[in-house]
């Protein structure tokens, strides 16, 4: 269940940061497809997906040449839209000076987002970034007034501290609007435990939940295969490659994971459901071979013994 929603969502869902590069706009029906016949219901956007520089890779075409992966994303689900929780975002600035979360900007993005996505509403809308320019409460209030016209059905947050997801829900609350924030979606997997220091917490009190992305870390936590490639982790947007020891925490879980009977992905993502308040974990499955992958973890258990193994590998999450 995504918060107070009463939506059920699948516990993977399929991310779409890097369609239009990887998968190709021309592969993506295939891996949304594969994500709807293994039970996936849940699908993340935002507006600067697939088609900003941020996703630029060798041997693909520019940014300026590439759909958007709204538009992508919205191609491949029709015929299945009422099947499916379809989440979007807007708010990042870096490509647009004009970007943020003002009345002016939120409204002009939802239409374009409803018709890239070819949809008359959206299920979750996040906003991607806070926005220190523009207050809180006119932000929910403008995702107030899109609900009662039914442009959205939910509001979200991302990358959002637990103070602001916080305040958002007092002002949800004392300013009685129709939707409180029912999502947090967060940087979070087992080699990244910052949430823990206070958003888990805050989300668990709450009825929050947490959407984590990123969960495999890049890949690294997906198949130790990953270092052969010449793109991976956060080298894919421009940043840096992995740590040393991020390196050797992803061998250690590699090596029980073994002993389990069990792949890295699995274990990994089984860990991360088990957390506190974590609803989903968001997947950028390339192929349709890394969705079934990705998909199979919902049907693991570890014991608690094994949890607690798991989370001794990197016990103290980064300030």
């Amino acid at each position: 269940m995504l918060g107070p929603s009463g939506m059920r969502v699948s516990k993977v869902c399929l991310g779409t940061a890097t369609f239009g590069v990887a998968p190709t706009a021309e592969d993506a029906d295939g891996v949304v497809g594969s994500a709807l016949e293994l039970g996936v219901n849940f699908f993340d956007t935002a507006n600067v997906y697939g088609s900003t520089p941020t996703f630029d890779r060798p041997g693909a075409p520019p940014a300026s040449q590439r759909e958007s992966a709204e538009e992508i994303l919205g191609r491949a689900l029709e015929g299945h839209r009422d099947a499916v929780v379809l989440a979007t975002k807007c708010g990042e600035r870096r490509f647009d000076p004009d970007a943020g979360l003002s009345r002016r900007y939120i409204v002009g993005q939802v239409e374009q987002s409803l018709r890239r996505l070819r949809t008359d509403r959206i299920d979750v809308y996040y906003a991607h970034f806070p926005d220190p320019d523009t207050p809180l409460e006119q932000t929910l209030a403008v995702y107030d007034d899109l609900i009662r016209q039914g442009k959205l059905r939910h509001v979200a947050l991302s990358n959002y501290p637990a103070w602001q997801v916080t305040e958002a829900l007092w002002i949800a609350d004392d300013r009685r609007l129709v939707s409180t924030p029912v999502a947090a979606q967060v940087k979070y997997s087992l080699l990244d435990r910052s949430p823990e220091t206070e958003l888990s917490a805050a989300c668990t009190r709450f009825g929050v939940s947490l959407v984590p992305y990123a969960p495999l870390h890049g890949g690294l936590l997906a198949s130790l295969s990953v270092l052969e490639r010449q793109t991976a982790g956060d080298a894919r947007f421009g940043g840096p490659g992995f740590a040393p020891h991020e390196i050797a925490v992803a061998r250690q879980v590699e090596r029980l994971a073994r002993e389990w009977g069990l792949a890295l992905h699995q274990v990994s993502l089984a860990w991360l459901l088990s957390r506190p308040a974590v609803a989903s974990v968001i997947v950028g499955a390339e192929t349709a071979e890394e969705v079934r992958a990705n998909a199979s973890a919902a049907d693991v258990d570890l014991t608690t013994e094994q949890l607690d193994a798991l989370s001794a590998l990197a016990a103290d999450p980064p300030v």
